[in-house]
């Protein structure tokens, strides 16, 4: 009994710092936005409004428009990461899984070495690469006889925002990849044993046993996925500036968020319409959180172990 209270203590000991720190950073400032966005200023008094704000953000057209463009781009940024990025994380895991397969390390290393550069960087190197005027995009495809399918995607309106997700996926798709790869190496080896010992080899035996046995790493990494894609702002702010041009077809909440809370060009920012922008953000994450905890999270337990 003795040696069990001096263990909890010992716990209680460690994990209070931690959500104190916790708190600090994350709780207050998160209250802090709930309460502002409740608030607003006339003839620069400050008044409570309740949820009149969240009328305007919704109903009212010179906001509206903004916001439901921002949350439909948003919605494409995570799709395009849905379709292509997990895929292509899961496929390269799974070759790279493979015992044949020689400077495999080698690969891991190179794939991931992109999630670690800054946004900044990758923004600003891609830019440049694919520049009609100084980029070597143009150049590569006139290599192989495909230039005449080059086109200033960062500028046309109908390619820019997929240009960017693309550039995300290229970025980021080493996450998933070792995420998936760390899942594999978990499979124990009675089941792969088993599997052969059935005739069930190669593509067969990752599509019927290795699959179903990950599918719970690739649930947490679609909601990983759908967290940071509507989180994203750093780079569409460093490609295409806090208007997210051309002509907005680029803005995301986050950067609808940037423009409304700080202000651009001579626009004064609005802290109160921006935390109604942050808060509807939170929203929406929290509503797709709950509903892969409480749906698809039970529906892929009894693929655990």
């Amino acid at each position: 009994m003795a040696q069990r209270k001096s263990f909890r203590w010992h716990i209680a000991v460690f994990l209070a710092p931690a959500v104190l720190v916790y708190t600090a950073i994350m709780i207050v400032p998160l209250i802090g936005t709930l309460n502002l966005s409740l608030f607003n200023l006339d003839e620069g008094n400050r008044i409570f409004v309740g949820l009149r704000n969240f009328a305007t953000l919704f109903g009212d057209p010179r906001w509206s428009g903004a916001f439901w463009n921002a949350l439909a781009n948003n919605a494409w940024f995570f799709l395009v990461h849905m379709l292509v990025q997990n895929p292509v994380g899961v496929m390269l895991a799974a070759l790279l899984s493979s015992p044949r397969l020689r400077m495999a390390a080698f690969y891991r290393t190179a794939i991931f070495i992109p999630t670690i550069l800054s946004f900044v960087i990758v923004g600003f190197v891609w830019k440049l690469i694919l520049s009609p005027i100084w980029g070597i995009a143009p150049g590569m495809l006139d290599a192989v006889g495909l230039k005449s399918l080059f086109a200033p995607w960062l500028g046309r309106e109908g390619t820019a925002l997929t240009t960017l997700a693309l550039i995300s996926v290229w970025q980021f798709v080493g996450i998933p990849m070792m995420l998936i790869y760390a899942a594999l190496l978990s499979i124990p080896d009675e089941v792969i044993e088993a599997a052969e010992m059935d005739g069930v080899t190669g593509w067969s035996q990752f599509w019927k046993i290795k699959l179903p046995l990950i599918l719970p790493s690739i649930g947490i990494i679609s909601i990983l996925t759908f967290v940071g894609n509507f989180n994203a702002f750093d780079l569409i702010y460093v490609s295409q500036g806090a208007l997210a041009g051309p002509n907005f077809s680029t803005d995301i909440l986050g950067t609808f968020l940037y423009r409304t809370f700080f202000g651009f060009q001579l626009q004064l920012g609005d802290p109160h319409m921006g935390a109604t922008i942050a808060t509807a953000m939170f929203g929406i994450i929290l509503v797709g959180v709950c509903l892969y905890l409480f749906t698809i999270q039970t529906r892929l337990r009894r693929y655990q172990f």
